[in-house]
């Protein structure tokens, strides 16, 4: 009896979950396949668990490359999918200009193809965040931080990845964010961290050389923010000045510093298991010739040291996404910028 009673609630469970995150209807792709960018970035860790037990609700077999920061190597492997008879196609661009030799590839083959993170030319649809709004949250945030905590001066160091758009529309939104709580707030240094945490730290630490005076650091994604805050812990700062707000929600990374109780106070939350997730529904929605919007938007929102609970639990070295808190998180209809 306690079995199968376990047994239904786990199904009523998964029902509601599929409802929620717009369930599949009509056919399933029996295989689909995912080039991504660059595997071994814990972000992209957490889209595959999404994007994997997604496949597993729906029966669908999902096939894994990692171009690792090639683009010759994931035109290449995006082709080979295509070749082994993939029903849908799924790319996370290393390069946006060199992605368009996959788009056109794919639709020569007519097989559908979905963007994730980063717009291409001659795309049907893209998954991804609004990454602008994303930033601009995080600096609304942090600005009422500042204005309360901190004086109400804002001196920045921004950590930047300006070889991605999405990056730099992060940076962009953080700074116009945190401008409409501190108005006269500076942006001292805008660095280029490489989304490496060890490069973050270089950068941050040649920047603070210069100029020290900062009180806010920001990240354009979790790496980013850490290494400038280890850069800046390393030069005998005090921390007890400074606020920090990361991007991403990536890992178990943020949580842990937030718990820390040290400066690290605002995260970008941009929810990898949900963009996961809604790729392999994106996929199923062209596999039956639906129509879809030219950018299918997931969820984003300013997370703090006192709500990220609501968000995410934590047990051990295992995070446990809240999905019922991060399906209610309003969605941008149209992004404020691309």
């Amino acid at each position: 009896m306690r079995k199968t009673l376990a047994i239904a609630l786990c199904v009523l469970t998964l029902l509601a979950f599929v409802a929620t995150m717009g369930g599949a209807q009509g056919k399933v792709p029996k295989k689909v396949g995912w080039v991504g960018n660059y595997m071994m970035h814990e972000w992209y860790q957490t889209v595959q668990r999404g994007m994997k037990a997604r496949a597993a609700q729906l029966g669908i077999d999902l096939e894994v490359a990692d171009a690792n920061l090639d683009m010759a190597r994931q035109v290449s492997m995006a082709e080979d999918l295509i070749a082994k008879g993939v029903d849908v196609l799924i790319i996370s661009p290393v390069q946006q200009e060199g992605a368009e030799a996959i788009v056109k590839k794919a639709k020569a083959e007519n097989v559908p193809l979905v963007i994730e993170a980063s717009p291409v030319k001659g795309m049907t649809t893209i998954v991804a965040i609004c990454d602008y709004d994303c930033g601009f949250k995080g600096g609304v945030e942090t600005g009422k931080y500042v204005k309360a905590k901190l004086g109400g001066k804002a001196r920045i160091l921004a950590v930047d990845l300006p070889a991605l758009r999405p990056c730099i529309l992060r940076v962009d939104g953080f700074v116009d964010g945190i401008m409409t709580v501190i108005p006269d707030a500076v942006v001292v240094h805008r660095v280029d961290g490489s989304g490496l945490k060890d490069k973050a730290l270089q950068v941050a630490t040649d920047a603070l050389t210069k100029d020290s005076n900062i009180n806010v650091i920001y990240g354009c994604n979790d790496d980013s923010a850490l290494g400038a805050l280890q850069a800046y812990k390393s030069a005998g700062l005090d921390t007890k000045k400074l606020v920090v707000c990361g991007t991403g929600s990536e890992g178990l990374a943020f949580i842990k510093a937030m718990q820390e109780g040290g400066p690290y106070k605002v995260e970008a939350a941009m929810f990898p298991e949900a963009v996961g997730y809604e790729c392999i529904n994106m996929a199923v929605k062209l596999f039956n010739n639906e129509k879809v919007p030219p950018h299918w938007v997931t969820p984003t929102f300013a997370l703090t040291a006192d709500n990220w609970k609501q968000y995410y639990s934590l047990s051990g070295e295992t995070r446990t996404i809240n999905w019922d808190a991060v399906n209610k998180i309003p969605r941008e209809n149209a992004c404020a910028k691309y």
